[in-house]
């Protein structure tokens, strides 16, 4: 073992050396070979170190039986933090590792420099580590019962964060806040270390009128149910969810990008005839397309390939600091690659599944389309004293898809444990608008026409 090691330790020297000379800058990167319980463990959990949640061990177990059944199969997991971290799956043969090391570099190199992740935090291991303790620390203190419930809530909400945050400062909570008797209600709310991130208050009266799409926030700062260690793990859950928001929208640029320069790496090396045989083998299997869904790898080397054949280096790393997938396939899916591809837009009608259609600006766009906001559906916080009791009144950002209506009302519900009072959600369903309700924990539902102005709605 100690040989496997020293010579795992020369071959990532090698590596790293040939990565700097193609032009590659990242943080130093410590490997770790870890057996497969572990790999799988810490890609379900999301890190190495976090608190312990029934849908993680959920998640692991969905992961495990993937694996021991040759389903899927995980190589190796990196941490975007500095110094990075990379676990390695133990019993990869070394050509694997070969690649994988070279793949990792590329990660790194994509989370130094890509725009999206410059103020994420490079320190999250031991955030992260910290929160589990709190978290540890409130089980004791308030009952392991308590805490859960009150993680099945915050985590049922952790996407519909200000995903824009980690690009600039954001204002506060900008719709109505609660209030009583004409005073704004003041909430003491319990801050992280994530101080870049925190609200101002807003400036001028328009910007008081603007919706908030950081319903995290929101409920942390202006619930009146929650005691302060519940306002606490929202202010860690949301941090963690900041932290991981990047890695959800460049996941098709950013793996591209390591695919398309562990091959270039790959090439650099002094491999024997039979490596080169498995590496193109190994390199094949990481990009085949997939029947079933859209292959991230696939789809982003493509492009990456395309954008090489086109461009001088300097231009494809300036493309990598500027562009998440949404972008970067709006930008540079043209008709050629669409084509080359084979794809296209399609759609499930009875028992069968139909090509609805080819043209390439139109697969192009149905695939931002699915990437905006990183594939969840965008709430929007509209007012915090609905009707003059208190209410929380949401609105859902239709963009053509449908809630799932048993996910939606289970989540209301959550969101009502957390808010105290009641729970409005505007959406559309089935081309009508339709107001959902949620008080004393009980789930109704009304129509709703529109009113004159043509800006409101009001129930039927």
């Amino acid at each position: 073992m100690d040989y496997e090691v020293t010579e795992l330790s020369y071959h990532a020297r090698e590596i790293a050396n040939v990565a700097r000379c193609l032009g590659l800058d990242f943080y130093p990167v410590h490997f770790e070979v870890c057996p497969a319980e572990a790999i799988y463990s810490f890609g379900a959990y999301g890190m190495p170190v976090r608190f312990t949640h029934w849908s993680f061990g959920k998640a692991f177990y969905r992961m495990k039986m993937q694996y021991d059944l040759n389903l899927t199969r995980i190589y190796e997991l990196v941490i975007n933090s500095n110094p990075s971290y990379a676990f390695l799956l133990e019993g990869n043969r070394l050509i694997q590792n070969k690649l994988v090391i070279g793949h990792v570099y590329a990660h790194v190199d994509f989370f130094k420099n890509n725009r999206y992740f410059r103020r994420t935090p490079q320190d999250m291991v031991l955030r992260m580590e910290a929160h589990a303790q709190r978290i540890r620390d409130y089980e004791l203190e308030h009952g392991r019962d308590k805490v859960e419930k009150t993680l099945d809530a915050v985590l049922s909400i952790q996407e519909h964060v200000n995903f824009r945050a980690h690009l600039g400062k954001k204002k506060g909570p900008t719709c109505n806040s609660n209030k009583k008797d004409g005073a704004e209600k003041k909430i003491s709310v319990h801050r992280t270390e994530y101080t870049d991130l925190w609200d101002q208050e807003p400036d001028n009266e328009i910007e008081e009128k603007l919706p908030d799409e950081d319903l995290m926030l929101y409920l942390m700062t202006y619930s009146s149910s929650l005691e302060d260690w519940q306002r606490d793990i929202l202010s860690m859950i949301r941090e963690e969810s900041l932290y991981f928001y990047p890695q959800i929208e460049t996941k098709i640029i950013n793996e591209g990008w390591a695919t398309f320069w562990h091959s270039r790496i790959m090439r650099e090396l002094n491999l024997t005839a039979a490596e080169a045989v498995d590496f193109a083998v190994m390199h094949s299997q990481v990009v085949q397309p997939s029947r079933l869904q859209l292959n991230p790898y696939y789809l982003g080397v493509k492009i990456w390939d395309h954008l090489a054949g086109r461009y001088d280096w300097e231009t494809l790393f300036e493309i990598r600091e500027m562009e998440n997938d949404i972008s970067f396939v709006r930008n540079y899916l043209n008709q050629e690659l669409v084509e080359d591809l084979n794809l296209f837009n399609y759609r499930k009608v009875g028992a069968h599944w139909q090509v609805t259609d080819t043209a390439w600006e139109k697969v192009r766009d149905n695939l931002v389309k699915q990437l905006i906001h990183g594939g969840h559906p965008r709430i929007l916080v509209m007012d915090g004293d609905y009707e003059g009791k208190g209410g929380l009144y949401l609105v859902h950002g239709h963009e053509g898809v449908d809630l799932d209506l048993v996910y939606l009302e289970k989540t209301l519900q959550l969101i009502q444990t957390l808010w105290g009072k009641g729970v409005y959600l505007e959406t559309v369903v089935d081309g009508k608008k339709i107001l959902f309700e949620c008080t004393s924990n009980t789930i109704s539902r009304k129509g709703m026409a529109r009113v004159q102005d043509g800006q409101r709605y009001e129930r039927v």
